[in-house]
């Protein structure tokens, strides 16, 4: 019988003293695992520091995965900086009272699944006056015929999903023809998974449908890259699969376009597992249930929590907008 050896540890330490305005934390992750082939770990360090008084911070983010085989060992590093990741906050099925509270709260990125509830919730009366800087991002799938709609929205910030060239293209003539002076942010969608169920590009797809987008495409600006993965990853397995492939098709796709890694984000995390989401390097994490409450479907119960709990459940979360 095969051997299998696998395991993980997780060390997080905090620290903070308001009185003398110090702050600094570390987190350490690490992951072996030995199928009798050959013996693979990996370990992911970040801390931040922070000192008001002296006015000094710095944070670092690294990554080390060795593999040894049996033939020979490799190993990589990687250095980020650690910077605080955004908040999206998916507000569909949510009426525009509790966008405003959340705004209110500080909240500035929103986002929504479907475009015709995205086109009538950015267009509503009440938030446009009184939400002037809010931010809203498309994180659904996007049909070619919705695009001209979706162009449309007011303050629209990002599109995250662009899953093929066919769409991008098309996303690109209409955001033209709007006018706009700025370019329109945009992230490519990966199926990390592999699942039928979800959407995005082909993992073997991204580096030819970024390089299409930068060269062909001059009204998008490329951000980053999206993925959803598969549900319910027990992480006493290790990281997440899905979340470590599109930490490896950002660093592939930067080596190949020769782009800075640090200007390639990653949107991975919604409200299940955004925290280890972050501890592994997302940048950009999509929250729903855990701030507004379990979404209103027709013929079910609609959430009984109300706007005024939504400042709470924003500053329970570990994350915060930027």
């Amino acid at each position: 019988m095969e051997r299998v050896l696998e395991w993980s540890i997780l060390v997080r330490f905090h620290e903070k003293n308001n009185g003398e305005g110090m702050e600094w934390s570390i987190l350490v992750r690490i992951h072996e695992k030995n199928n009798g082939e050959g013996m693979e770990w990996s370990i992911l360090v970040r801390i931040h520091e922070k000192n008001n008084g002296e006015g000094m911070e710095w944070s670092i983010l690294v990554r080390i995965h060795e593999k040894n085989n049996g033939e020979g060992m490799e190993w990589s590093i990687l250095g980020l900086p650690a910077i605080q990741p955004r908040l999206v906050a998916v507000s569909k099925t949510k009426p525009a009272e509790m966008v405003i509270e959340a705004y209110n709260h500080g909240q500035r990125s929103f986002g929504e699944n479907y475009v015709q509830e995205l086109l009538e919730k950015a267009s509503d009366s009440k938030i446009l006056s009184s939400c002037p800087e809010i931010k809203w991002h498309f994180i659904g799938h996007l049909q070619k015929n919705n695009v001209n709609k979706l162009i449309a929205v007011p303050n629209l910030f990002m599109l995250e999903t662009v899953d093929s060239l066919k769409l991008a293209d098309r996303v690109n003539g209409s955001w033209q023809k709007k006018g706009s002076l700025e370019k329109l942010k945009i992230m490519v969608q990966v199926n990390t998974s592999g699942e039928d169920s979800k959407h995005g590009l082909p993992p073997g797809e991204t580096v030819t449908t970024v390089a299409h987008i930068l060269q062909k495409c001059p009204s998008l600006e490329f951000v980053g890259l999206m993925t959803i993965g598969s549900f319910g990853h027990d992480l006493s397995k290790g990281p997440n699969p899905d979340f470590q492939m599109l930490i490896s098709l950002r660093e592939e796709l930067c080596d190949q376009l020769n782009l800075p890694i640090e200007k390639v984000e990653l949107s991975m995390g919604m409200s299940t597992d955004f925290q280890h989401a972050i501890e592994v390097g997302s940048t950009n994490v999509r929250i729903g249930s855990t701030i507004f409450g379990e979404r209103d479907y027709p013929n079910k119960p609609s959430s009984d929590k109300a706007p005024r709990e939504i400042k709470g459940q924003l500053e329970n979360l570990t994350v915060k907008e930027h």
